[in-house]
């Protein structure tokens, strides 16, 4: 079936009200008729623009749709209530659970009556709306038309609508749009205390039970990354510097040296990089020497959490990132965001041909451009679209031909590098397992242990598993042999 566009995302929206022409702020809307009719005059102020309140403005503000691709007032005010509760509001947040309500949206209007099925909650629990529209994402899901965690996120979003419905007084229902149960959870830190947390529970919740494939080959660090072999590796810098794109070659070539994100490499500034005399360091894993580049809130490259941390850049890696920010190249790519964006306060180190950023940090995101005129944001699309057009089937054809990899996987494959590194030196006695394991959970930044774990145990886990497995099936062909004898027998 195919889906309707439920959503559109405003480069720029500010929120207004109707006014008097008498009001000091009032701006006036003219909206022409045609010839022969006469136009239509509003005046309108914008919320908080005299200066003593907050200014409700936003970048991608995204409007819920209905059938007739106008917007939905419920969802839309559901949307901005949302963002109105934030003092910096996450846009991609807004926009998924806009997603979600358009979603939802689209299947009441396959009633004849969509806005009086949204609000039916009779005695029968089964025929209530909320109840309703649970049995249908669960035949979703079965068919294979969603994904059994789409299918949760978009129930539990939909709980949340209904819970703000009730709360504004938008809906009084008859009976209660679903039951709930109370459950109290006990759990450890990370520092070892017992905490206690009071949650929630509904009986329109939808499960999604994960499945894990021991033979994906793959580390949970954040999602399911794939450490790529040192043959990998290289074949992926060598198609990306074929192609001739030295920016996509430098970001991965600088995940691959210091594990950083994609949302961390594409907000690396240019002043990081064109210091007139850094001072290095010694390095964590190796002799070399490494220049510490603090990253998080406050230094202007992004992090997952905005967690704060160091990233241990090589001192080869810093030194061609510095000639590359003074490159002639690089000043072209500036020139040409100056020339459509103006000058901006922190430039950063990477741009595309066009000028644009390759990640758009979360400081200029929340920072309204009413000039904004762009429909999606900048989360490093440029990257992954030159990786699945042009290195993936480049790798493909020369070497591997069902070779595949996405950018976060350099970030396990610079924690394999140097986990492999470290437990060489262990062997040898140089270091402690102990001191490796701190090693490996200091340069990815891991909040516990038992991620790092994962690292150290990842080769020997898999052949592990392969050994169990084709021990098995030598025992199975043994009895698939004694078997056939039998058969055999048996006819005679």
């Amino acid at each position: 079936m195919r889906e309707l566009r439920r959503k559109i995302l405003l480069p720029a929206f500010r929120l207004s009200e109707l006014t008097t022409d008498d009001d000091p702020l009032a701006l006036t809307q003219v909206i022409k008729q045609g010839t022969g009719y006469p136009a239509t005059t509003y005046h309108y102020r914008f919320v908080g623009g005299d200066g003593t309140g907050r200014e409700f403005c936003y970048n991608l503000f995204p409007v819920v749709l209905d059938k007739h691709a106008a917007p939905w007032p419920f969802g839309t005010l559901y949307i901005l209530a949302q963002l109105e509760a934030q003092t910096t509001p996450v846009m991609t947040t807004c926009q998924s659970k806009a997603d979600d309500l358009g979603a939802y949206k689209e299947w009441l209007d396959t009633h004849d009556d969509p806005d009086d099925v949204m609000c039916q909650f009779p005695q029968m629990k089964l025929r209530r709306v909320t109840y309703r529209y649970r049995g249908h994402l669960q035949r979703q899901v079965q068919a294979g038309e969603v994904a059994p965690g789409t299918a949760k996120r978009r129930m539990g979003t939909v709980v949340a609508f209904y819970r703000w419905l009730i709360a504004r007084n938008y809906l009084q229902p008859d009976n209660p749009p679903w039951e709930e149960k109370l459950y109290q959870i006990t759990f450890r830190t990370l520092e070892g205390r017992s905490l206690s947390k009071r949650v929630v529970s509904t009986d329109i919740s939808i499960r999604a039970p994960k499945s894990e494939d021991p033979f994906s080959g793959t580390i949970r660090d954040g999602g399911q990354l794939r450490p790529l072999t040192n043959k990998e590796q290289g074949w992926v810098l060598e198609a990306t510097q074929a192609k001739g794109n030295t920016e996509c070659y430098l970001l991965q070539l600088f995940m691959l040296a210091t594990g950083a994100r994609i949302q961390s490499a594409g907000t690396l500034r240019l002043r990081h990089f064109t210091q007139t005399n850094p001072r290095y360091a010694k390095a964590l894993a190796g002799d070399g020497e490494v220049f510490k580049l603090k990253a998080g809130p406050g230094t202007g490259i992004d992090t997952k959490n905005d967690k704060s941390g160091v990233l241990q850049v090589p001192r080869s890696i810093y030194e061609l990132l510095h000639t590359y920010g003074l490159s002639d190249r690089a000043k072209v790519r500036r020139s040409r965001f100056v020339a459509k964006h103006g000058e901006h306060p922190d430039p950063y180190l990477f741009f595309t041909q066009q000028g644009n950023p390759y990640f758009a940090a979360k400081a200029d995101v929340q920072r309204f451009n009413p000039n904004f005129d762009r429909r999606h944001e900048k989360n490093g699309q440029p990257v992954r679209q030159f990786l699945k057009e042009h290195v993936i089937p480049d790798v493909r054809k020369k070497y591997d031909s069902s070779f595949k990899y996405r950018i976060h996987d350099l970030r396990a494959s610079f924690g394999m590098n140097m986990t492999e590194l470290l437990m060489g030196l262990v062997q040898k006695r140089k270091i402690t397992l102990h001191q490796a394991r701190m090693t490996v959970k200091d340069l990815l930044w891991h909040e516990s242990l038992t991620t790092t774990d994962l690292y150290l145990n990842y080769r020997s886990h898999l052949n592990m598993i392969y050994e169990a497995v084709n021990g098995y099936g030598e025992q199975l062909q043994k009895w698939v042999a004694q078997a056939s004898v039998s058969r055999e027998v048996s006819d005679e």
